[in-house]
């Protein structure tokens, strides 16, 4: 892996809520006060419109030093050279995407399943992440996932371990508490009123 993972807040992007100026716009507020992770999450089916768009975050990243990570799209992380990629488990394996983006971060979605997260690890996956956690406006559907499963998983895995799914600076600490080495946020940061303010309130949970 080319670029280490620091323990912290693992921003997800917002498309859907947000115009393109306002996503920006609270990206580089985020950014300014400072993450560990950003990943670009869109779902759009407008591929000039996704890559232009995270063209202009991965610049915002760039600028603050952070890694840039591409949700699900191999071609846009290799096209773009991203700093690495995340996958459900309907995307391509991690041998095929590792032969495409070399030593570039790869990120695993488990859901509640220890089992898969073990084999991800064992195959190269660079994190792991786990969840729903809690309630999520995101994935309303998703599987939830039990806090023990953070302490469960620390005792198997090697590799960082990310919590995602309704995490907000009042829930979140019990997540850090078990052991999760990143949060992954998306309304508690970009529905937030004041996007500076929350990215600090969540930052201050991995400093106690």
């Amino acid at each position: 892996m080319s670029i280490p993972i620091q323990n912290g807040v693992y921003a997800i992007t917002d498309c859907v809520n947000l115009t393109n100026n306002d996503l920006l716009d609270k990206t580089e507020e985020l950014l300014n006060v400072g993450v560990s992770l950003l990943q670009y999450r869109n779902k759009t089916l407008n591929k000039t419109n996704k890559k232009d768009l995270a063209k202009k975050i991965q610049s915002l990243c760039h600028q603050y030093n952070t890694p840039f990570i591409v949700n699900d799209d191999l071609a846009l992380a290799k096209e773009l050279e991203a700093d690495g990629i995340h996958l459900g488990q309907n995307d391509d394996d991690i041998h095929t995407v590792r032969k495409v983006i070399g030593s570039k971060i790869i990120g695993i979605s488990c859901y509640n399943n220890l089992n898969r997260a073990i084999s991800a690890e064992k195959n190269g996956a660079d994190y792991v992440a786990f969840g729903s956690f809690f309630p999520s406006t995101n994935k309303p559907d998703a599987v939830e996932a039990p806090i023990e499963l953070l302490l469960q998983s620390k005792t198997r895995l090697a590799i960082p371990i990310v919590a995602i799914g309704g995490i907000t600076p009042e829930n979140g600490k019990q997540l850090v508490d078990a052991h999760a080495d990143l949060l992954a946020v998306i309304n508690g940061l970009y529905s937030a009123t004041n996007t500076s303010q929350a990215t600090k309130d969540f930052n201050n949970l991995f400093k106690t």
